[in-house]
């Protein structure tokens, strides 16, 4: 099973200091180093402020863009693992450590996923 581990950013607070996100992108980089060596390693990813976002949406065929986040909230999606574990209790363990690097909470959720119809 494959299983998303989204790093919840809150975007209210003040930036980190250059020492506490230099701190935070080392232990990414370890824990994501981890996940390699131990083979449940898929991709990962960190992603922009949420204020670059573009949300789509097509209603009755007529589509409206509009910039920003699709939810307003001061939590947003800032980074993610996906990762490959035999089960969620596995899966806990390594948002465990990701959530002690990234200082912040990590949402985890199985992913629908089927190699034989990547569509699904």
């Amino acid at each position: 099973m494959q299983y998303l581990l989204a790093i919840q950013n809150d975007e209210s607070l003040p930036p980190p200091t250059e020492e506490v996100l230099q701190a935070t992108v080392d232990g990414v980089a370890r824990v994501s180093d981890e996940m390699v060596a131990a083979g449940v390693w898929v991709f990962a990813a960190g992603l922009l402020p949420s204020d670059r976002t573009t949300v789509v949406r097509v209603d009755d065929g007529t589509t409206t863009m509009t910039d920003g986040p699709f939810a307003e909230t001061k939590e947003q999606i800032g980074g993610l693992w996906v990762i490959r574990a035999p089960d969620l209790a596995s899966a806990l363990v390594w948002a465990e450590k990701c959530a002690e690097v990234c200082r912040g909470p990590i949402e985890v959720r199985p992913l629908r996923y089927d190699a034989q119809h990547p569509t699904l």
